[in-house]
């Protein structure tokens, strides 16, 4: 990661609890040898609007509690991905509301499946997550859906790290026509899955870089990024309390065609 994190090993003991996943709670982890730069990322959805031509978006769990869609997107959201699944048993309490939620209010929505690689193969992960909010279909509100790994390298190698995205990918695709996007910090990758580039003409990049910067730094492997998670600590109306801020790396245009597979 360049100027902020090394690709040093990490223990492996510091697994999240079954069921408690969600985007960015292993990002600390997997940059612990660094501060974030924090400066100005408490930004509101007009400022970002202000500043930005890209879509500006959100990604959510049951941490954030209930919803008020219409005035999230009322306040300038396009998109959103929310959490629906963790290994083969865990599904989130409020993806079937948020999942109708976002769709009624006209925000572009998906889900996404936090990873366990240590609990059971990535083919079974994705049969799961496909049969429980991670299907497609080309209504113009619907985004393919995410694989959230993060955090521990679950005490694989990196070869066996490769294997099991691979094989969740295969079969992501096999259920779905979709490509599975990847969500993840430059340093997991770099660590986890040794700066492996097989996954760069599949899947497109969703990057955990929480910082003010320009652009985020992106893991070795990929040319681009496609998603950019830049804050955990957004306002936006309609959500008490904080949110995971993100932003898409290109026009509207793009994020439909992203969504209807158009691209």
């Amino acid at each position: 990661m360049s100027g902020t994190a090394s690709a040093t090993p990490r223990p492996d003991d510091g697994v999240v609890p079954a069921g408690k996943g969600y985007m960015g709670v292993g990002y600390v982890q997997d940059v612990k040898d660094f501060k974030p730069d924090t400066k100005n990322l408490h930004l509101d959805v007009q400022e970002d609007v202000g500043l930005l031509a890209n879509p500006v978006g959100i990604d959510v769990s049951n941490w954030q509690g209930a919803i008020n869609w219409s005035s999230v997107r009322g306040a300038g959201i396009e998109f959103a991905w929310m959490k629906a699944t963790e290994g083969t048993t865990y599904k989130d309490p409020r993806f079937n509301a948020n999942y109708l939620g976002a769709y009624n209010a006209g925000v572009i929505r998906g889900a996404y499946h936090f990873a366990r690689p240590d609990v059971s193969g990535g083919a079974a992960q994705a049969d799961y997550f496909a049969s429980n909010g991670g299907a497609w279909s080309r209504d113009n509100r619907t985004l393919p859906g995410v694989l959230d790994i993060e955090g521990s390298c679950y005490g694989k190698s990196a070869a066996a790290m490769q294997t099991w995205i691979l094989d969740f990918y295969n079969r992501y695709k096999a259920r779905t026509g979709r490509d599975v996007v990847i969500y993840t910090s430059p340093s997991w990758w770099n660590t986890c899955t040794g700066g492996w580039s097989g996954m760069a003409s599949r899947s497109p990049l969703w990057v955990a870089h929480w910082t003010s910067a320009a652009s985020p730094s992106i893991p070795a492997g990929f040319p681009y990024w496609t998603v950019w998670q830049y804050s955990s600590t957004g306002s936006v109306s309609g959500i008490s309390g904080a949110v995971d801020r993100d932003r898409f790396n290109g026009d509207r245009t793009r994020l439909l065609a992203l969504a209807n597979n158009t691209a």
